[in-house]
Parts: C-alpha cells; structure tokens; sequence
C-alpha cells in the first residue's frame, strides 16, 4: 500500500462513523477520497457552495462560522483530528450555508457525494450514525439559539463554562478554543468576554489560570445564572 493510500486509510480510521466498515471497504472507500492541504487561514468552503463532499479533518483544526443578520461572524464550532463536516451533502444536494476556515495548517480527506452514499445503500448501519450525528448538531443548535437569542452574556459565559465542564466531566476546564473564539461563538467581544470572567473570579465562582485554565469552585451559584 503505498504511503498516500495509506494516509488516506488512516484518515477514514479515525472517523466513528465508519468503525462498523470492514477493512476492504474502507480501503476502497479511501482510493476513491483525497487529500486536500490547507495553510492557516486557507478557505476550505464558502456560503453558497454546493455541497459536495464530506470532508474529514485528518489534522489540524478547522473553524466553522455563519454570518449573523448584522453582518457578524459567528463561531459554530471547531473542527479537530477525527471531526467530519458536509454530512448533509450525502443524502441530497445541499448549499452550504457557513464558512470553513482552516485555523492551522490542516490535512483534510475528502470524499465525493457519490461514493458515499454507495456506502450508506451497503451499510445502513452508517447511514443511522451520520443520521445520529446529524440530529446531535441541530440539537446542538437549537440549544445555542435557545440559550443565546434572549440571555444577556453573563449568562451565556456560565451556561459555557457548565457545558463545557459537563463535557470534560471535570470542574477542572481547560478551554478548548482561544477566548477570542469563544466569544465569537457565544456571539460576543474578547473584552466582554474577559470582563465576566473576571466577574466571576471577584465572586469566587471560578478561578483563572492562565489562558485556558479554569477551575470552577461554585457551580450552583453559576447554574442559577442560567435558570435566571
């Protein structure tokens, strides 16, 4: 197998939603896909494109944003080693509706619309994972405009913290974005952003160290932000 090919292999390896694939079909899955690299800052879609392809992030990271109504970017997630976006673009044709961005320079895997979807008539095993994925991110959404569209940011930053403490299963948090991303994503500035951390840690709810550090020392007190 040739070092290509098997960068390819490896690339489909590391995606959940294959792991019920057998070996010959990911090979075969992996001669029809290729390997795109991205610099920092490098596009990898616009708004507007037609969708394509599902395209793995093998490494790097990749952001992925939306344009508010006010002309705003706004950070929908962060793509990392493993991560996959265009999911839709495998059961009809789509347009996408973000930007993706390369935030580091990025190898990403990219498999046609065609190919993939032989696999999801093979495997409608896969075909419920993509499904499952699919119905987590709109969840995932919902949530976002549900916490985010009437609260004001000093409940955004703890419902944040709580998430993300929540998913790290530990109250020991380190961020897994730059603040500067955060606050995109939580639809505010860096400033303000630092100011209600800084809030935070006057109030003895968290403390800070360094740039990714957070500890958080009264989650009840955070939680009734939220429930405000």
């Amino acid at each position: 197998m040739s070092k290509d090919h098997q960068l390819k292999t490896n690339c489909i390896q590391l995606v959940p939603i294959f792991q019920n694939l057998d070996k010959e079909e990911m090979v075969r899955i992996a001669a029809l896909s290729h390997v795109k690299d991205f610099q920092k800052g490098e596009m990898v879609f616009h708004a507007g494109d037609e969708e394509e392809f599902l395209y793995i992030v093998h490494k790097g990271k990749v952001k992925v944003t939306h344009l508010t109504d006010n002309g705003k970017e706004q950070l929908l997630r962060i793509l990392e080693s493993g991560d996959f976006m265009g999911e839709l673009s495998l059961f009809a044709k789509n347009i996408h509706d973000s930007y993706a961005q390369a935030s580091s320079a990025a190898e990403i895997c990219v498999i046609p619309r065609r190919t993939f979807q032989d696999v999801l008539i093979k495997h409608p095993e896969t075909a419920m994972k993509v499904l499952e994925e699919v119905s987590r991110r709109l969840s995932q959404t919902e949530r976002l405009i549900t916490q985010f569209s009437s609260q004001d940011t000093e409940h955004r930053v703890a419902y944040y913290l709580l998430e993300t403490a929540e998913e790290q299963k530990t109250t020991n948090l380190t961020l897994p974005m730059s603040k500067k991303d955060i606050a995109s994503y939580l639809g505010t500035t860096q400033e303000t952003l630092s100011r209600k951390l800084t809030d935070f840690q006057k109030q003895g709810w968290i403390e800070q160290h360094g740039h990714r550090r957070i500890r958080l020392l009264d989650k009840i007190s955070l939680r009734q932000i939220t429930n405000t």
